[in-house]
């Protein structure tokens, strides 16, 4: 058992509970997200991992493409 959960986390249990895997709220819901740099390196770490581009990376985890690409700027 986990004693401490991070972001990827509630990202994976948001997505366990709701059901559902394209929500119509997304708008919404980007204005609630932060990432701190750890989970930034594990979601870009995923990328690299399964092979994906940009625009792949971004709408698996519901992000702008924008902000992917800000992310590698910054952390690659």
């Amino acid at each position: 058992m986990k004693k401490v959960i991070n972001i990827m986390d509630v990202i994976k249990l948001d997505r366990i509970i709701s059901g559902v895997k394209n929500r119509t709220d997304s708008h919404f819901d980007q204005k609630l997200k932060s990432y701190d740099q750890k989970t930034i390196l594990e979601i870009l770490e995923y990328q690299k991992k399964n092979g994906l581009n940009n625009s792949q990376l971004a709408q698996h985890f519901k992000l702008s493409r924008n902000t992917v690409t800000k992310w590698k700027k910054m952390f690659l």
